[in-house]
């Protein structure tokens, strides 16, 4: 079992247009994670765990997030990007392909932060989850990935996924209620950069 020990709130593409082939069914999916994320969300607030939002740029090559969320608003996401958004001391980094990690600030974030372990959520489960969970496992950081908060347009290509995270990567895949339960016991933090 991975020690979830300085952790790091990952939320992946979830500010999302979904203007693509299989979006509607992607779009569909991620509105089931939402209420899941969210309650991650708000027991990191509490403990001081910080929330890291990684998102594609959209062709904007902006880290703005209010430019992005403004791009992506339309009727297939406004439902998800109400409840889902960043509040104001998340943190909000672009990727430029699949893997936070590549051709990000992540690296030298997640140092700065001191973070130890992540948590990973998002889409798509099968794509960019996956890709990004490889990449974390290399840097060997222990990896949580809540079933119920990844979600890809096919629910068998998710459940592949999954599987590979838990099988290869020693990825914990339990639900969001039992990481709940293992944040509810660490003490709060507050290593926010100031």
């Amino acid at each position: 079992m991975n020690e979830l020990k300085n952790p790091a709130l990952i939320i992946i593409d979830m500010i999302n247009d979904f203007q693509f082939e299989l979006g509607q069914e992607l779009a569909q999916q991620a509105q089931k994670i939402v209420p899941h994320i969210t309650m991650l969300k708000e027991i990191c607030y509490k403990k001081g765990i910080p929330v890291i939002y990684i998102n594609d740029h959209y062709n904007l090559w902006q880290a703005n997030l209010d430019v992005i969320l403004k791009n992506c608003h339309n009727n297939r996401s406004s439902q998800i990007l109400q409840k889902i958004k960043p509040k104001e001391d998340d943190f909000f980094l672009i990727k430029p392909k699949h893997s936070i990690f590549y051709g990000t600030a992540l690296n030298v974030l997640l140092e700065e932060l001191s973070i130890e372990s992540l948590i990973l959520t998002g889409i798509a489960g099968n794509i960019c989850v996956l890709f990004s969970a490889n990449d974390a496992y290399m840097r060997k950081y222990p990896l949580f990935i809540p079933s119920d908060c990844i979600a890809s347009n096919v629910e068998e290509d998710n459940i592949f996924a999954l599987r590979m995270m838990k099988n290869v990567l020693g990825a914990s895949t339990d639900c969001h209620q039992s990481l709940i339960e293992l944040l509810s016991s660490i003490h709060p933090s507050y290593n926010r950069l100031k």
